[in-house]
């Protein structure tokens, strides 16, 4: 009976994950050539090796100061990940986005942002503290609607090169793990 309770004390036991927020934010520009802030962020659930469930992550967030467009990059593990390609990625809207340069429509099958491009094995609970964003679009027009009603959908500018972004990792609830915050005084000016 003990060495029943031992085998399966293991799935019995609440947690045992250690929990972190990853964050970063660099200066760019976005598709009108305007300098923002970008703000790239995550969470993770990091089990010991010895425990039987496989570390978990939350899509990446990728937003731009002053902009209302949200992108959330997704990976395998990930039930909601759409098709448009492998590894940690986010699928572009046809008719809100173009492939960049050309303009060409965003298809099924291409993706418009690819974290670590060139490791399609890549997962976002596997991912340390230097990354690679390779942003592949632009939106078909960087505002929606009119007036009081204008919305601003800008993101990041594509590259050919991908964004190298340096993110920091911390115990989440931990006064480092506080994300920093776009200076929206940059959006009022406009």
């Amino acid at each position: 009976m003990k060495r029943f309770f031992l085998l399966f004390l293991p799935l019995i036991l609440p947690g045992c994950a250690s929990y972190y927020s990853h964050y970063a934010m660099f200066p760019a520009e976005n598709s009108a050539g305007e300098s923002r802030q970008i703000r790239v962020s995550w969470q993770t659930a990091e089990y010991p090796d010895w425990w039987l469930a496989n570390n978990k992550a939350t899509p990446i967030r990728v937003e731009t100061q002053c902009s209302d467009r949200v992108w959330r990059l997704r990976d395998e593990a990930d039930e909601d990940a759409a098709g448009c390609g492998v590894g940690i990625r986010a699928c572009g809207e046809p008719g809100v986005d173009v492939q960049a340069p050309g303009g060409n429509p965003v298809l099924d099958e291409a993706p418009c942002m690819v974290v670590d491009p060139s490791n399609p094995d890549a997962r976002i609970a596997g991912l340390g503290g230097k990354l690679e964003l390779l942003v592949s679009c632009r939106p078909v027009s960087p505002t929606r609607g009119q007036g009081d009603e204008k919305r601003n959908l800008d993101y990041l500018r594509a590259s050919p090169v991908p964004y190298t972004v340096y993110a920091r990792k911390a115990p989440r609830g931990s006064l480092r793990a506080k994300m920093p915050e776009f200076d929206e005084s940059a959006c009022d000016a406009e």
